[in-house]
């Protein structure tokens, strides 16, 4: 069966976020896969090893990059967004 969408950006963009899994957002925000790796399938494996999205946030750098796929740029992408994630929060809660 062909994908409909050659990259879940696209995806995103067609149809919405709602319609993306987890691992296609990681996917978007990892932007690319490895040699050996699509970045879906990289999503897969930290969803696989962290169980959700939200055991993935607050993990450390070098824990991330225990990860297939993900070495230090990617593992800062993934922490990056958890941490912008964690300051929206903070935000709405003083309601700023």
């Amino acid at each position: 069966m062909k994908k409909e969408y050659q990259h879940p950006g696209g995806k995103f963009r067609r149809v919405g976020p709602d319609a993306c899994s987890e691992k296609e957002l990681l996917a978007i925000i990892f932007n690319s896969g490895t040699k050996n790796l699509t970045a879906e399938e990289i999503g897969e494996k930290l969803l696989d090893k962290f169980g959700t999205v939200y055991n993935i946030a607050g993990k450390r750098l070098c824990d991330l990059m225990e990860v297939e796929g993900i070495g230090p740029v990617k593992a800062t992408q993934v922490a990056a967004v958890f941490e912008l994630t964690k300051r929206i929060i903070r935000h709405i809660e003083r309601g700023d």
